[in-house]
C-alpha cells in the first residue's frame, strides 16, 4: 500500500466528481475518466475514496484501472508521447523512432523525466496508418518520422 495521501480538498473533489454521477457503479468508467481529466492520474488513494463512494470493492476500480490502457496510476510528463508500434509503423521504423526518443530525453517507456517534461509511452495504434511512422506528444501527430528528427522536435516542444 502507498504512503501517498490525498490533500482533503481532492478528497472533496473526487467525492464531489462520484455524487454527480450519482455514486453509481455503472458510472465508474466516466467516474475515473473525469477524475484522470482533473488531476492527470489514479493513485491508489483516489481509487480507494472512489470504491467507497460508489460502495464497490477497491479491487474492482483497481481492476478497471489496469485493464484500460487509457488509464493510468502514475503522473504523466506534461508533454506525454507515445510512439505506435501497430504493424504499418513498426513495419516502417517505429522502433528506431523509440529508441531515438529514450537516448535524446534519457527515460524508458511507461518513465517520466525528472523535470516532469516528458513521459514516454507506446500504443498499437493511432489511426494514421499512412503517415506511418508516427508519433504522438499529446493529441498532436507527428507523422513520417526519422530518427534524425526526434530531437528537433523535442526541442521545440515550449511549456505552457
Amino acid at each position: 500500500m502507498s504512503d501517498f495521501k490525498l490533500s482533503p480538498e481532492v478528497v472533496k473533489q473526487v467525492e464531489a466528481i462520484c455524487e454527480k454521477h450519482g455514486n453509481k457503479p455503472g458510472e465508474l468508467i466516466n467516474i475515473l475518466h473525469e477524475c484522470q481529466n482533473n488531476y492527470g492520474y489514479l493513485p491508489e488513494p483516489m481509487q480507494r475514496v472512489i470504491a467507497a463512494k460508489l460502495g464497490i470493492p477497491a479491487t474492482q476500480v483497481y481492476g478497471v484501472v489496469t485493464f484500460y490502457s487509457f488509464f493510468t496510476m502514475t503522473p504523466k510528463g506534461r508533454h506525454p508521447i507515445s510512439v505506435c508500434l501497430g504493424t504499418a509503423c513498426y513495419v516502417r521504423g517505429s522502433e528506431k523512432i523509440l529508441e531515438e526518443i529514450k537516448r535524446v530525453i534519457g527515460i524508458d517507456v511507461g518513465e517520466t523525466t525528472p523535470d516532469g517534461k516528458f513521459s514516454l509511452d507506446c500504443l498499437r495504434c493511432v489511426g494514421a496508418c499512412g503517415l506511418a511512422p508516427v508519433m504522438m506528444i499529446g493529441k498532436k501527430v507527428y507523422g513520417r518520422m526519422e530518427p534524425q528528427n526526434v530531437r528537433k522536435i523535442l526541442e521545440e516542444i515550449q511549456d505552457d
